[in-house]
């Protein structure tokens, strides 16, 4: 467990690491049986339980601004050649879903909100990356 910074969002809203875990879990099997999207992460995340594990830290550091997260998704995301906006759109369709069943509401607000803006920013990363942007 890692300490939550005092000010963080997620404070607020009631998240908990133990809920952080909860969602990216429930999220991550839904997305492995997913048929557009389970292909893909099936194809490239070889330890899944390394996998979430660093998804807990990355949604930590996000919500709860703990710095447990140390990774870089954007050049991760960029690497793969064939994600489209298609691919985004049902990632957060699904990530919402699963927020709002799992969490209570003012926390499933925030995880929806995030999403959405690391979504669009790492879409617009690509996009530059693709030389499109």
């Amino acid at each position: 467990m890692h300490t939550p910074h005092p000010k963080s969002p997620g404070l607020a809203a009631g998240v908990t690491e133990d809920m952080i875990r909860e969602l990216v879990h429930a999220f991550y099997a839904t997305v492995r049986r997913d048929p557009l999207l389970g292909p893909i992460f099936n194809a490239k995340v070889g330890n899944w339980d390394e996998h979430l594990t660093t998804l807990c830290r990355f949604w930590s550091s996000v919500t709860l601004l703990t710095g447990a997260y140390k990774g870089r998704p954007m050049v991760v995301h960029a690497a793969l050649p064939d994600l489209s906006a298609t691919h985004f759109a049902r990632w957060l369709a699904l990530f919402k879903e699963t927020a709002e069943e799992i969490c209570p509401p003012e926390a499933a607000e925030l995880f929806v909100d995030r999403s959405q803006r690391i979504a669009e920013s790492l879409q617009a990363g690509i996009a530059m990356q693709r030389g499109r942007g």
